[in-house]
């Protein structure tokens, strides 16, 4: 989508989750906090550490046991892209995505939408 802002302010305002997001991410939290997985409130602290970023380009992410994830946004002739990659590390990690996959669907659409609201 053909916006102003810059990678980085694209995906500060795609991270910017909607009410319902935050509460699944907090029953999230509750639910593999035990586990020994990262919680919103571990990123919280640092958020995404960064794994490259230049004017046209930014890529974010993390690793943990169970998988590891990056989000890029590209921004190419006024158009920014984003797109996410997820390696699952084991039975844990597969098991964790098949669950929250119907909910990972939803939230990139609501977030494009409140960039491509950013005229």
């Amino acid at each position: 989508m053909s916006t102003p802002l810059t990678p980085r302010a694209a995906l500060d305002l795609a991270l910017r989750s909607p009410a319902w997001a935050r509460t699944l991410l907090r029953l999230r939290d509750a639910v593999v906090g035990p586990f020994g997985l990262k919680t919103a409130a571990d990123d919280a602290r640092t958020g995404f550490p960064v794994e490259y970023e230049c004017d046209e380009e930014l890529i974010v992410g993390m690793d943990d046991r169970h998988l590891d994830f990056r989000i890029t946004v590209l921004k190419s002739e006024g158009t920014v892209h984003i797109a996410t990659w997820v390696h699952r590390n084991n039975a844990l990690g597969r098991a964790y995505l098949a669950l929250i996959a119907p909910f990972h669907r939803l939230i990139p659409r609501s977030a494009i939408r409140r960039i491509a609201a950013a005229r």
